[in-house]
């Protein structure tokens, strides 16, 4: 498979007092068409940083990034912004969505910046409809977000970054303001769009979370210390017919006997 991302000894050093801080110490790695990777490593590990420079916010200091075949390193300001909107999609722990803004609208809003803004408002309306239906949201187009649940609110996120088809999807702790039966439901929306070839790198500081993707990556202190395939993968399907059980179970235990 085509690789999406090709690092080779990337580095970044913050200029900060007396002394540099090196975020990231000379990463190289590929992640191709298909994977779905777990960014993980405690607090100042470089994850972060890491991740700031694959979705193109940030320069490495040194080091060769190409996504998809592009070296990022020849582009200006204005042609990093249009690769952002045209090759990548983000996903936040926050949301991002915009208050007194609708589910659809607050999904069509990137294709009114990219290269999308040349189609009719019919033909966004009705992009951004598919993609709220890719994650099960096109009954609630038109609520607001304080008229949907959180994972509601992640899932509207997720179908915003979608609507540009981007090569690569990074989520920042997508379930880090999320209940863990709610967690899980994300975790199925990411894993139905990677089953359909969407490339996927996720930062997580969970182990559970991690283990719903199909390859971590470790760092400590800006160096990548294990890179290695999900064994024992959990399937959300599953974990979510096994919440369900025991809820069920739960139920019937609690009810009084007549």
């Amino acid at each position: 498979m085509a690789a999406v991302v090709q690092i080779q000894d990337l580095h970044k050093i913050y200029e900060s007092g007396e002394v540099p801080v090196h975020a990231v110490r000379g990463v190289s790695l590929d992640i191709h068409q298909g994977e779905f990777v777990a960014l993980m490593g405690a607090s100042g590990s470089g994850k972060s940083t890491l991740m700031n420079m694959l979705g193109c916010l940030d320069r490495p200091t040194r080091g060769t990034y190409h996504l998809d075949g592009i070296d990022i390193a020849k582009l200006d300001r204005n042609e990093l912004a249009d690769l952002r909107n045209q090759k990548l999609g983000f996903v936040f722990q926050g949301f991002n969505l915009l208050a007194r803004t609708t589910a659809l609208e607050n999904v069509e809003l990137p294709m009114l910046y990219g290269r999308h803004r040349k189609l009719s408002m019919g033909e966004i309306r009705d992009r951004a409809l598919h993609c709220l239906e890719i994650v099960g949201l096109s009954a609630r187009a038109d609520h607001f977000p304080n008229q949907l649940s959180g994972g509601q609110q992640q899932r509207v996120a997720i179908a915003r970054s979608l609507v540009n088809e981007p090569q690569l999807l990074l989520a920042d702790e997508p379930t880090g303001n999320l209940d863990s039966r709610t967690s899980v439901e994300v975790m199925g929306v990411f894993q139905q769009l990677n089953e359909q070839g969407i490339t996927i790198v996720m930062v997580t500081h969970e182990f559970d979370i991690a283990h719903y993707c199909k390859r971590n990556l470790i760092l400590r202190d800006g160096v990548v210390v294990r890179d290695e395939p999900v064994t024992n993968r959990l399937i959300a399907s599953e974990e979510m017919a096994r919440l369900r059980q025991a809820e069920a179970a739960a139920k019937l235990t609690s009810t009084p006997a007549a």
